[in-house]
């Protein structure tokens, strides 16, 4: 058997190993299939390659542009996925895993590319927040923005998802313009590194903004900066040890972890034997315990039931774990492979001993079980382990040890506060769920055990056909958790950006903030033009450009009408004897609608040109009433412009609505699309 060399990535450079390389073997047949290691890496040249080289370029890049990279790259990985499924096998993972792992991540990254398309500006800087008014007459103002952080991310991932565990975090972080440093842990390293290589090989990443540690990271974590981030996935204690040292704590170094997780389930009162619910939740439970051969840090750990359920419970769950099939992972029929090395397997033994203590095993045992296809004594196969605590309250180990394999503890509770005081004797967890269809139940669950978990599932037969499950961090949310599970947050669309970038306070006039936000602030200069804006491409529109319309008279007759034309005959607009013992009203008042329906009269520009569409408009509101005879004028300026695709661009007007006396009557943003170019007709 060829012996894998597994490579690092140093400052454009891939190198070997050196004498200090480990074994890694195979967790399906025990046999070495790699060697990683260097301890002569220059971490000096990686770490000025990153800060030097793929910082700058990444920072002269838009959120839009590092987005359109992420997608281009999502898009080439899953060209080539098929040769991360091959070689992911000998990790111990089956084929279904490779789908959580590696399509996982890359429909990680895609949702990444959408979210700095859409929800971030096609600009450097991101605006947290709104303008906030300092000053009486606005002409003092403030403005929190973000900006990408000047350093480099370090990024330390554990064994179980050698390909998802580094695409989440590497999207944030490319999207936030910060190169990143990977170090997979060694055991499935091979898998990473390849991985990396496919991304390298694309040419789509520029020079600098990815390097890979193959092995142990040296003293590289002494030379770090404020400027930079550790993100790090795996124990608690080794996260006690990075986060406790002097050099970390002296610079204020970032630092986001996730760490071991004792997550709970709750099966609802209402879910009883018979129901959807009782059937959905030993069908979550059993997955939870058998996917990645329950190497999964948002695995079910605790099983936390009514006491009248347990019986039936254990029977149900028993049998449907009986029908999985542990093997050789790469056999389509294997629904558990093997822990992903002997002393992986051993450590959970270990582990289990501890909650043995406490619990009786009801199912799965160790010593005798069969293995399809492989051999269980080579292998680091384990079947899926089920006790059950008879006495929580009194237990310890179950609320405090993580055997991380298949291993899960079913216990009974006395009503629900006595399920959430089980759930939070965890001390901090990534997820908890609860089945159940009953909406208090859920509101209850919420208000007691939501401080101690970072993200709460709720399902039921309402839910359960589209449902992700229990264990699946999705990137539109955040995926840690407090206390035990490490007190950090990924993900979660734009909020996992901003962990790679600084929030600054900007404070200034109006121009000032126009100019370093990249959005017209009200108050700052107009610009004029003798065009009227809708005849005017996207891009040749300018932020401050202004128009001003003339005034229009609104008689009594144009309320009558629109009332009776829309059918909306509220009272302040019909009987004005009512309407004056409406505090708000002097007597009868125009429609909100019908004096926009007058503003867009007054700003449109009829004829076939750039604007292609009105898609809304937001933060309406309304500040005084207009009355029979009063006027209304409209000043439209452009606020912000968004490139959307190749052919068109949004614009954010900003629209105010004044009276006869200048008195603010509406403001509100209206969006279009504008063309790049001018239709011809």
């Amino acid at each position: 058997m060829i012996i894998q060399d597994v490579q690092s990535f140093v400052a454009g450079q891939w190198v070997g190993t050196d004498g200090s390389a480990r074994e890694i073997r195979s967790a399906v047949t025990g046999e070495v299939i790699a060697r990683a290691g260097n301890a002569g890496l220059d971490v000096d040249a990686m770490l000025n390659y990153a800060r030097n080289v793929g910082g700058p370029t990444l920072r002269a890049m838009t959120f839009h542009e590092r987005a359109k990279m992420l997608k281009a790259l999502a898009l080439h990985f899953g060209q080539h996925k098929q040769q991360l499924y091959d070689i992911s096998f000998a990790t111990g993972a089956t084929q279904q895993d490779h789908l959580i792992d590696i399509d996982g991540g890359i429909g990680t990254m895609l949702v990444f590319a959408s979210k700095g398309r859409r929800e971030m500006p096609d600009a450097l800087i991101y605006l947290d927040g709104e303008v906030e008014q300092l000053s009486r007459n606005g002409t003092f103002l403030g403005q929190h923005i973000c900006t990408s952080l000047q350093g480099v991310a370090v990024h330390i991932n554990a064994f179980n998802f050698p390909v998802w565990g580094m695409l989440e975090k590497l999207a944030p972080t490319l999207l936030a313009g910060v190169p990143a440093i990977v170090k997979p842990a060694t055991v499935s390293c091979y898998v990473t590194a390849h991985a990396v290589k496919i991304m390298l090989d694309s040419g789509i990443l520029p020079a600098g903004a990815l390097q890979l540690v193959s092995g142990g990271l040296g003293r590289m974590l002494d030379k770090l900066t404020h400027q930079d981030v550790i993100s790090f996935t795996g124990s608690a204690d080794t996260a006690f040890k990075l986060r406790s040292a002097p050099h970390f704590q002296k610079n204020a170094i970032r630092f986001v972890a996730e760490q071991d997780s004792l997550n709970a389930s709750i099966l609802g009162p209402d879910a009883e034997q018979g129901t959807p619910e009782f059937d959905l939740f030993v069908k979550e439970a059993a997955r939870e315990i058998t996917v990645k051969a329950g190497q999964k840090c948002t695995a079910i750990r605790r099983i936390i039931a009514p006491d009248g359920q347990i019986a039936a419970l254990i029977d149900a769950l028993g049998a449907r774990l009986a029908k999985t099939v542990i093997g050789d992972p790469a056999d389509p029929e294997t629904r558990m492979g093997a822990l992903v090395s002997a002393d992986q397997k051993q450590d959970v033994l270990n582990k289990a001993a501890l909650i043995g203590h406490e619990a009786e095993r009801v199912f799965g045992d160790p010593d005798l079980f069969d293995v399809v296809g492989a051999s269980a004594e080579a292998g680091a196969f384990l079947p899926p382990m089920l006790y059950h605590c008879a006495d929580p309250d009194a237990a310890t180990h179950v609320h405090a040890v993580e055997a991380f394999g298949p291993v899960s503890t079913i216990m009974p509770y006395r009503d629900l506060d006595h399920a959430i005081g089980l759930a939070n004797r965890g001390q901090g967890s990534l997820v908890a769920s609860v089945i159940t269809r009953d909406s208090d139940v859920a509101r209850q669950v919420a208000l007691g055990a939501g401080a101690y978990h970072g993200r709460l599932y709720f399902d039921n037969r309402d839910s359960m056909q589209e449902a992700t499950g229990h264990g699946a961090p999705l990137p539109h949310m955040v995926h840690g958790g407090p206390g035990r599970a490490g007190g950090g947050e990924e993900m979660g669309g734009v909020r996992g950006v901003m962990h790679y970038m600084q929030r600054t306070a900007i404070q200034g006039s109006p121009d000032i903030l126009t100019a370093v936000s990249g959005k017209w602030v009200p108050g700052a200069r107009e610009v004029s033009n003798d065009d009227h804006p809708f005849t005017r491409c996207f891009h040749d529109l300018r932020l401050g450009e202004t128009l001003h319309t003339q005034p229009r008279k609104v008689a009594l007759e144009d309320i009558e009408q629109f009332a009776h034309f829309t059918g909306d005959t509220f009272y302040a607009h019909m009987d004005d004897a009512a309407a004056k013992r409406n505090p708000f009203f002097p007597g009868r008042v125009a429609h909100g609608y019908l004096l926009l329906s007058f503003a867009a009269g007054l700003f449109v520009q009829p004829d076939e040109g750039p604007v292609l569409a009105n898609t809304g408009l937001d933060h309406l509101r309304f500040m005084k009433p207009i009355v029979a005879g009063d006027s209304i004028k409209v000043r439209l300026t452009v606020k912000q412009k968004t490139p959307r695709n190749a052919e068109y661009g949004e614009v954010r007007w900003h629209v105010t609505l004044t009276n006869q006396a200048d008195d603010m009557v509406a403001e509100y943003e209206l969006l279009t699309m504008n063309a790049y170019e001018v239709p011809i007709g």
